[in-house]
C-alpha cells in the first residue's frame, strides 16, 4: 500500500513526561555500530561526580564509555550558573542554559550521559562548609542520592579531592556528596520518599580520579598509598580516533568558558585512588561482573550477540536485524527491570540503524500558542532491503490511531501530514528548572521528583511510530521538533515550543532614577498567534507613578511586535522596589516575557521569564558626562552607566585613532586585557591619555590570561592574582577614609556595601608600586585582608584606577552603593 498525505484534526494534550525522550535519529556510521553491539555484552556502569561542567575529565569518560564500554553518565552538581561568559552577556541562570547545551553537546560526542541535581552555582566558595550551607546539604545531598540510585552504577568516579586540595569549595563538596551518598544510597531509611521511583543501591566503591591542579606532570603518581594505573589514551580503530582526540572535540564543546583544546596522542596515564568500599588491586571494575552473568537469563542474550557481532557485515548491516530482533525478545523477558529496561533501550538503537530506519516528526511553525492549529509533517524512510511493515502513525492524544498496515520499499520517503490543535491550558515549553523561582540561593525549585537532574525536561508533544520487525512489534517516540535551514549551517533543528499567546518584554532590567525626572519603560509585546488584542499595564512600587495607566494593543499578526511606552516618575524619597508588566486580552492574564538564547554552538533555547525590572531611586551626584568604554566578556556594565546619566562611547579602532581626551573617563571591560588583541598597541596611547589630565578605570583582569603589555596594564607596575572575596557580606574596611574615591562626588559609607551580590570580588592585585594607594579591605572570614581590590594613583595630570570588586555584576543587578561608589571612580579629579 502507498501512504498518501492524510489529514486529521488531533487535540494534543501533555505527554506524561517519562516517556522516552526520543531526539532526531543520529546516524551511527558502521564501526559505531560494531563497538555497539560489543557493548550489548557489557553489563556494568560508571558515574563520574563533579562540581561544573568542564569540570569532568572528558578522555576518562570516553574511554569509560567506548573502550570499557559501560554506561557512563556525568553528574554535574551544578549547571555553571555562577561562572564568566566568553561568548555574550548572559549570566547566571542564562550562562547555566547555556552551560547545560554545551555538556549535552560534549556528550553527544564522548559518549556519557548528563545529569545535574537543583544545585546553583553562586560563585567562587572557599569552603566546603560555605558551599553546603548555601546549597542546603541535605537537598542536594538527597538529589546525589537518587541519581545514584536510578543509574546504579558499579563504580562512582569523583574528580577532585574532598579537601582543600580540590581549589574551590564546590569541587570538595562534590566529591564529600558523591562519597557520603555512596554510603546512603543503599540504605531504605534516607530518603524514603524516593522509593516509589527507585530502590536502594549500593555502588562496589569510590575511587578518585587523581590530576595535579595544574602544578607539576599529569604522569606524576599520587602520593596516596593505595592506587591503580591505566592507559586512557589508547586509540580505538572502530571509530579512527584516540580517546585523547575524541575527548578534545568533546572538551571544545566548552565554548562560553573558552575551553577550545588541541588533539592530543600518545599514552595518556591516569590514577584511581582508594576512597571508599572493595579496594580494587589491578582493575577499577575489580570484583565486579559486568558480562550477563550477573543477570539472571542473560548467558542465552550474550550467545546471540556474539552470534550478531560474529556476522556483522558492515556493507549490509541489516543482516543481523533478525538477529538482534531475537535478542531483543530474550531482554523483553528479563526480570532485572534495570538491565531489562536499558538494554532494551540499546538494542532499539541497533535496529533501527542496521535496518536504515529514519523518522521524524516536524511542525511547520517553530511556535504556537493554545488554541493554535499547526500541520504536523511524519517523515519516514526504510535505507535497506529487509522487511518492515507501518503499522500506525499516532501523535499523543489523537482519538483514533492512523492505522497504515504498510510494507516500507527500500528508500522510499513517505509523509502523512496532520493538522494538529494545540490545547488549551498546554505547558509552556521551557526549561523546566527555570520555570519556579529558586528556593534560595544555592537551589533550584524543583517539585517533580522524577525530572530531578535530567538536562531537559522530555518533549511534551511526541509522535510515535508503531512497525513490525521481523514478527515483532516496536513502537518508537520522537519529539514534534522544529526543522530549518540555515543558508550557511545547514539543516538544523530547534524545540517546538508552546508559547503564551502574548508576551511582554521590559527594555532594561533595572531602571535607576538619580533625580525626580520620569523616565521611558519601553515594553514590546510579541504574539504567538493572530488577532490577539487586549491591555498592557504597570504595577509599580508605592509612591510611584506611571503615565497612562493603561495601553490597549492589537496584534493583527503571528510573531507581530508592538511597542508601547511608560513614563514612571520615582517615589520622591529613595526606595527600591519592582515593576511588573501586565497583559489582558480576552484568553486571561499575561505576565511573561520571552527571552532565546541563540548561538551557532547551541540549538536556540527559549524561555519565559516573569515580566519584571527593578526599579531604584537613589541619592547620586556623577561628575563628567562622556565616557569611553573597553567591552570586556560578558559585560553589561555601560548600559547600567547609561541608566544613570552617562553618555557611553564604545571604543573601537575607529575611536582609538581619534583624540581621547574628548572623553572624561575611559573605563576598561571585564577580562578586556585577556580577550582584546587590540589593547597592547593601544596601551601606550591609554598612558598617555591619563597623563594628559584623563581618568582611566580598569576593572578586573584573569592573571593567567593577560596579553604581554611592556610596563602591564597601568602607568606603574602592579600584579594580578586569584585572591577574592567570595561572600558578599564581607566586611568592609577603608584604609583612606578621606580619599576622594570615597567622598567625591558621593560620600561612601559602609551602607553603600549591603545588597551586593554573588562576591565581594575577584582577582585582586597582590603586588603594587608604592605610587599606589590602597583604599578599600576585605576578607572572607577567617582570612587574611586583602588590600588590593581597589588601586588609586595620579599619573601626570590624570588618575589610573584599578579594581577587582565586582561591579560587573553589582551594576546590573541595581545595587545603589555599587553606583554610587563607580560613580565616584569615574569622576576622582574632575
Amino acid at each position: 500500500m502507498k501512504i498518501h498525505s492524510l489529514r486529521f484534526l488531533i487535540l494534543l494534550f501533555i505527554v506524561n513526561w517519562s516517556l522516552v525522550n526520543a531526539q532526531p535519529i543520529k546516524p551511527m556510521p558502521t564501526g559505531e555500530i560494531l563497538l555497539n553491539l560489543k557493548k550489548l555484552n557489557v553489563v556494568g556502569s560508571a558515574l563520574y561526580v563533579a562540581a561544573h561542567p568542564d569540570d569532568e575529565n572528558t578522555i576518562m569518560l570516553s574511554w569509560l564509555a567506548k573502550e570499557r564500554k559501560v554506561r557512563t553518565s556525568y553528574l554535574s552538581v551544578t549547571r555553571g550558573d555562577g561562572g564568566q561568559n566568553l561568548v555574550g552577556p548572559e549570566l547566571s541562570d542564562l550562562l547555566g542554559l547555556i552551560r547545560t547545551q554545551e555538556l549535552l553537546a560534549a556528550r553527544s560526542i564522548d559518549g556519557p550521559e548528563q545529569y545535574f541535581t537543583r544545585a546553583n552555582d553562586f560563585g567562587f566558595s572557599k569552603t566546603t562548609d560555605e558551599t553546603m550551607q548555601i546549597w542546603g546539604k541535605d537537598a542536594v545531598l538527597g538529589d546525589v542520592v537518587w541519581r545514584i540510585r536510578s543509574l546504579r552504577p558499579d563504580v562512582i568516579i569523583c574528580r577532585f579531592p574532598p579537601d582543600p586540595r580540590a581549589g574551590h569549595g564546590n569541587h570538595s563538596a562534590s566529591a564529600v556528596l558523591a562519597e557520603e551518598a555512596f554510603k546512603l544510597s543503599g540504605d531504605p531509611t534516607k530518603y524514603p520518599e524516593q522509593l516509589k521511583y527507585v530502590k536502594p543501591w549500593q555502588a562496589k566503591r569510590v575511587v578518585w580520579n587523581t590530576f595535579n591542579f595544574g602544578t607539576v606532570a599529569q604522569t606524576q603518581k599520587p602520593a596516596e598509598k593505595d592506587w591503580i594505573q591505566v592507559d586512557i589514551g589508547v586509540f580505538n580503530p572502530l571509530l579512527g580516533k584516540s580517546y585523547n582526540e575524541i575527548a578534545a572535540e568533546s572538551r571544545s564543546q566548552h565554548k562560553s568558558q573558552g575551553f577550545g583544546v588541541p588533539r592530543g596522542r600518545g599514552a595518556r596515564p591516569e590514577y584511581f585512588v582508594h576512597k571508599f568500599g572493595d579496594k580494587a588491586d589491578k582493575d577499577v571494575f575489580d570484583g565486579i561482573d559486568i558480562t550477563w552473568n550477573r543477570v539472571k537469563g542473560g548467558k542465552e542474550i550474550e550467545t546471540v550477540m556474539n552470534e550478531a557481532i560474529k556476522n556483522f557485515n558492515p556493507d549490509s548491516p541489516s543482516t543481523i536485524v533478525p538477529t538482534l530482533v531475537k535478542a531483543y525478545k530474550l531482554v523483553l523477558n528479563l526480570e532485572d527491570e534495570y538491565w531489562k529496561n536499558q538494554k532494551k533501550k540499546e538494542l532499539e538503537n541497533l535496529i533501527i540503524a542496521c535496518s536504515g530506519l529514519y523518522f521524524e516528526a516536524n511542525p511547520n511553525e517553530y511556535a504556537a500558542a493554545s488554541g493554535e492549529k499547526v500541520n504536523v509533517t511524519t517523515t519516514l524512510v526504510k535505507r535497506s532491503d529487509f522487511p518492515i511493515t507501518l503499522n500506525k502513525i499516532k501523535l499523543f492524544g489523537l482519538a483514533k490511531d492512523t492505522t497504515m498496515n504498510a510494507v516500507l520499499g527500500n528508500n522510499e520517503q513517505q509523509k502523512v501530514t496532520f493538522p494538529v490543535e494545540i490545547s488549551k491550558g498546554q505547558t509552556l515549553t521551557q526549561p523546566y528548572w527555570l520555570s519556579e523561582k529558586k528556593m534560595g540561593k544555592g537551589m533550584y525549585r524543583v517539585d517533580n521528583q522524577e525530572l530531578i537532574g535530567l538536562p531537559e525536561k522530555p518533549a511534551d508533544l511526541q509522535a510515535e511510530f508503531s512497525f513490525t520487525i521481523d514478527n515483532q512489534l516496536f513502537t518508537f517516540n520522537t519529539p514534534v521538533i522544529f526543522k530549518y535551514t540555515d543558508e550557511i549551517r545547514g539543516e538544523l533543528y530547534r524545540t517546538f515550543e508552546i508559547r503564551p499567546e502574548v508576551s511582554a518584554n521590559i527594555s532594561d532590567k533595572v531602571y535607576v532614577f538619580a533625580d525626580n525626572q520620569a523616565k521611558d519603560v519601553e515594553i514590546t509585546l510579541k504574539s504567538a498567534k493572530a488577532n490577539v488584542t487586549g491591555s498592557v499595564s504597570l504595577e509599580l512600587p508605592t509612591g510611584w507613578k506611571s503615565v497612562p495607566s493603561s495601553i490597549d494593543f492589537t496584534l493583527a499578526n503571528k510573531y507581530q511586535e508592538q511597542k508601547v511606552t511608560f513614563k514612571v516618575t520615582p517615589s520622591s524619597k529613595d526606595s527600591e522596589g519592582q515593576i511588573k508588566v501586565i497583559a489582558k486580552t480576552a484568553n486571561g492574564t499575561f505576565d511573561r516575557g520571552i527571552l532565546t538564547v541563540a548561538y551557532d554552538h547551541i540549538p536556540p533555547q527559549t524561555l519565559f521569564p516573569l515580566t519584571e525590572a527593578k526599579v531604584v531611586k537613589l541619592d547620586i551626584k556623577f561628575k563628567g558626562k562622556n565616557i569611553g568604554y573597553i567591552a570586556g566578556a560578558g559585560d553589561e556594565v555601560p548600559a547600567a552607566l547609561r541608566q544613570i546619566g552617562y553618555s557611553v562611547t564604545m571604543l573601537t579602532e575607529k575611536e582609538f585613532n581619534e583624540d581621547l581626551s574628548k572623553f572624561d573617563a575611559i573605563v576598561v571591560g571585564v577580562r578586556a586585557y585577556n580577550t582584546e588583541d587590540r589593547l597592547k598597541f593601544y596601551q601606550k596611547k591609554l598612558m598617555e591619555y591619563v597623563e594628559k589630565g584623563g581618568n582611566m578605570v580598569v576593572q578586573y583582569q584573569v592573571n593567567n590570561q593577560l596579553q604581554k603589555i611592556e610596563g602591564g596594564m597601568g602607568p606603574f607596575p602592579f600584579k594580578v592574582s586569584r585572591e577574592r572575596v567570595t561572600v558578599e557580606e564581607a566586611e568592609i574596611r577603608f584604609l583612606k577614609p578621606e580619599s576622594p574615591l570615597l567622598n567625591v562626588p558621593n560620600k561612601i559609607t559602609n551602607k553603600d556595601f549591603d545588597n551586593w551580590v554573588q562576591e565581594r570580588g575577584l582577582y585582586f592585585a597582590n603586588e603594587w608600586d608604592p605610587k599606589f594607594e590602597t583604599i578599600l579591605s576585605s576578607n572572607d572570614p577567617n582570612e587574611k585582608p586583602l588590600d588590593g581590590g581597589l588601586l588609586y594613583t595620579k599619573h601626570g595630570k590624570g588618575n589610573y584606577i584599578f579594581t577587582g570588586y565586582a561591579f560587573f555584576r553589582q551594576l546590573p543587578a541595581g545595587v545603589s552603593g555599587a553606583y554610587r561608589l563607580f560613580a565616584n571612580l569615574i569622576s576622582v579629579g574632575k
